[in-house]
């Protein structure tokens, strides 16, 4: 199954929500903390807990890097227990010139064997086309990102009167050939997500910020439902795996989980 098959799949039976597990060891329960596997012993009761009701995962590989060669180790394992019909994303936000991006697109899709990758298209074509010879796999190009920070480059008013980012959205139409691209869209951005959601055609749509970033999920689906498109990830990561700290921690992130499918699934 092809990474667009998982997700078309998942978005067919009502799942939306890709969770995050951007695993920091401060914010784990204090009975996991002492434990020498304590990142994939976390991850383990997340995934258990959410499989069933979870479009996708997302591993922002700076909290496993971050740990060195052991948080590389647990990440390792932590794919290992992902069912192979859902969809694994390393947010990497990779983009470097040809021979550099061939290593990490080997690194990703081969080594770690994601699904699929975010990438920083800033160093243009030649940056991004060694991941998109990967034609089973999904690539997810930095538009509008949901941080403040979009404004300093991302929402740069070009000659022609358009923004940065409304470029990126056309070159990356132009680059999906192999019906291999997607996008990345913060859901901070309502104004210009619905300003700008016609022009997405058929990429699919990655939207980090709902949660503790501020994004508000009712507003972003119902920009998506007025034009009848939901090849679409909600990324949420603090507010579900964070949901708790207690022992009970992985059952009442299933529950936040459910409820925000529900919120889905039963708006507009």
């Amino acid at each position: 199954m092809t990474a667009l098959e998982k997700l078309d799949t998942k978005n067919i039976n009502g799942k939306y929500i890709c969770v995050g597990l951007d695993t920091d060891i401060e914010k784990i329960p204090d009975y996991l903390k002492n434990n020498n596997d304590n990142i994939f012993e976390f991850n383990k009761l997340i995934i258990e807990s959410t499989s069933k009701n979870v479009a996708a995962y997302k591993f922002n590989l700076a909290f496993y890097e971050s740990e060195g060669i052991d948080g590389i180790k647990q990440l390792e394992r932590t794919l290992e227990l992902i069912p192979s019909d859902i969809l694994t994303i390393g947010d990497a936000k990779r983009g470097d010139i040809g021979n550099t991006s061939q290593m990490y697109a080997k690194s990703l899709f081969e080594h770690f064997n994601f699904d699929a990758t975010t990438l920083n298209p800033y160093m243009g074509y030649d940056s991004i086309s060694p991941f998109l010879d990967y034609k089973d796999k999904l690539s997810f190009i930095l538009s509008l990102t949901s941080n403040k920070g979009a404004d300093d480059f991302e929402k740069a008013i070009l000659k022609d009167g358009k923004k940065l980012y409304e470029l990126v959205i056309n070159k990356v139409n132009d680059w999906n050939a192999n019906h291999n691209c997607g996008i990345v869209f913060g859901a901070t951005q309502i104004n210009e997500l619905e300003k700008n959601i016609t022009t997405f055609q058929k990429l699919p749509v990655l939207v980090p910020g709902v949660g503790a970033q501020g994004g508000n999920l009712e507003d972003v689906i119902k920009q998506f439902m007025k034009r009848e498109k939901m090849r679409l990830l909600i990324n949420v990561s603090r507010s579900i795996i964070y949901k708790d700290n207690s022992n009970d921690f992985a059952t009442l992130a299933s529950d936040e989980l459910i409820r925000l499918n529900s919120i889905i699934n039963n708006c507009c």
